[in-house]
């Protein structure tokens, strides 16, 4: 196979083919020849970019965790301070369920998959959740609320996540809202 012209981004092929055949099939179905036919990457090339399968898949999943969180934060920020932005969370949520090929958490899918074999994959899910709990604590503060709510979000949205890539539906995102402005109106 032909390397595509040199002026294009070899790693940012890579990673935009592993981000959409991982996310599509699982890690473990996903070799590294599929990864350098969809990125039009040559072995030699792949291999130098990422000596190793594993080093690619953490390489993609930090790439995922960035996007991910940057996208949640445009739409939640374009929102007022206060609650309309933390529900605005579950708007986000919905609008991502309702995506073509939506599979749920590509951490948990991942960590699923790998995470007792392989702690880089352990951790980048560690720190994924983490993060999310993070900005979720910094919303929770602008509403004034109670911090111990923050968990309390974490989980419905965990939940919704999950419950909507079992189902094939959108709905858990709505019905993880109104629990939510249940548990905003209680405190």
């Amino acid at each position: 196979m032909t390397e595509a012209p040199a002026g294009e981004d070899a790693e940012g092929r890579v990673l935009d083919a592993a981000e959409e055949l991982f996310y599509a099939h699982g890690l473990q179905a996903v070799g590294m020849d599929a990864l350098r036919t969809a990125s039009g990457v040559s072995l030699k090339r792949l291999y130098r970019l990422f000596p190793s399968k594993e080093v690619l898949v953490e390489a993609y999943l930090r790439r995922r965790d960035e996007r991910w969180r940057a996208e949640l934060a445009a739409y939640a920020g374009a929102r007022p301070a206060g609650r309309e932005r933390l529900l605005a969370v579950f708007d986000w949520l919905g609008t991502w369920f309702a995506e073509p090929g939506f599979r749920g958490c590509a951490f948990v899918n991942s960590f699923g998959e790998l995470g007792a074999s392989s702690p880089g994959v352990a951790a980048a899910a560690r720190a994924h959740k983490d993060a999310f709990r993070r900005y979720l604590a910094g919303l929770v503060a602008e509403t004034g609320a109670p911090a111990h709510l923050t968990d309390h979000l974490l989980l419905l949205a965990e939940g919704a996540i999950t419950t909507a890539a079992l189902s094939g539906a959108a709905a858990p995102a709505h019905q993880a809202r109104q629990a939510a402005l249940v548990l905003l109106d209680a405190a």
